[in-house]
């Protein structure tokens, strides 16, 4: 039987990206119909072994005129473990079709069969009138983010049982070099480097003089309880990007992924201009595709454009497939604007 062709693109941390050659389009449309899933082979992402459950017809009838698209946990696990998607439709360059992005939730799974999806993925109609489904073939990005560790409130960062101090800008911190290594690989690779030499007390030291120590305290209390601290409005408001910056200083993966979700609140025509360069420096995909999405609107894109000369320059690096969209159009008014970008 016809099955998708698993090729891994990306990996990199805690995020695995795979791009899923969806063949025989027709052909498995006609042999599933709404209800019914084509499971693919199990494969290994992020140390666990998965399938794909995908639905040609929708999951269910609610979502008949669908595509629907799920990850199914097929290995065993010694404890709960987080995990977050994102389905990406692609076009025939393998770059990603404006406004066909969706992202689950962040989902906890602790047996055999636990999931996460998308029921409503993409209309069939709008792939099988579009160029992106070639020869009965498309094709779907599939980034996965897997967090093992578990939330350690029993682990109190008491000095008597800690072996790690860091300054930060004069504040000291203790902690348990195992915890952090266990949460992060960029931790772990630092934390038990041969180039570590304990201090005098037997503990190790490291400085660090370009954090706020509020944040580093902040980075500390997710790495140990699998949550953020309790935050006023106003703490949000500045917190979660420096948060974000130290996520990914360090390799918190799934820290860096909750404060993108909480930045995506916040992108509106004033902001989404700063979002997106933010997003693009510090590598987040999430955020950078929730800033894209939010211009697909041509009157946004436009009023956005007015107040910022540079957005469609660095639009057309992003995703040059939303420019062209809009520049097929004749009658959209900066027409001329976009055909010097592209």
């Amino acid at each position: 039987m016809p099955a998708p062709d698993f090729c891994s693109a990306n990996a990199g941390g805690a995020v695995v990206s795979y791009v899923l050659d969806i063949d025989h389009y027709w052909h498995i449309k006609q042999l599933h119909p709404n209800g019914q899933r084509f499971a693919s082979s199990p494969f290994e992402a992020g140390g666990f072994s998965w399938r794909i459950q995908y639905y040609p017809n929708g999951v269910s009838s609610s979502c008949k005129d669908c595509i629907s698209i799920f990850v199914v946990l097929d290995s065993r696990v010694t404890g709960p473990i987080k995990a977050w998607s994102r389905f990406t439709l692609l076009d025939r360059a393998l770059e990603p079709v404006p406004g066909h992005s969706v992202c689950t939730d962040i989902s906890q799974s602790s047996e055999v069969g636990a999931s996460h999806g998308c029921d409503l993925f993409i209309r069939k109609k709008f792939l099988e009138t579009s160029g992106h489904l070639y020869n009965g073939d498309f094709a779907i990005r599939w980034d996965i983010s897997v967090d093992r560790a578990t939330p350690l409130p029993y682990l109190d960062r008491y000095p008597w049982h800690t072996d790690i101090v860091f300054q930060v800008r004069g504040k000291t911190f203790c902690a348990h070099r195992c915890v952090l290594a266990a949460r992060s690989p960029k931790f772990e690779a630092q934390l038990f480097s041969e180039t570590m030499e304990p201090g005098t007390a037997g503990d190790y030291c490291i400085k660090i003089d370009d954090m706020l120590p509020e944040v580093f305290d902040s980075l500390l209390h997710f790495v140990y309880t699998d949550s953020l601290p309790e935050m006023t409005e106003e703490e949000e408001s500045w917190m979660v990007e420096h948060l974000l910056v130290a996520a990914n200083r360090f390799g918190v993966q799934h820290l860096k992924l909750v404060c993108e979700e909480i930045l995506c609140d916040d992108i509106n025509e004033d902001t989404v201009g700063i979002i997106l360069r933010f997003a693009l420096h510090y590598d987040c995909r999430l955020l950078r595709d929730a800033c894209i999405e939010f211009l697909e609107e041509p009157p946004v894109l436009e009023a956005v454009m007015a107040g910022d000369n540079d957005l469609i320059e660095l639009v057309a690096k992003t995703c040059p497939s939303l420019l062209k969209e809009l520049w097929a159009d004749e009658d959209y008014p900066m027409h001329d604007e976009l055909a010097m970008c592209l």
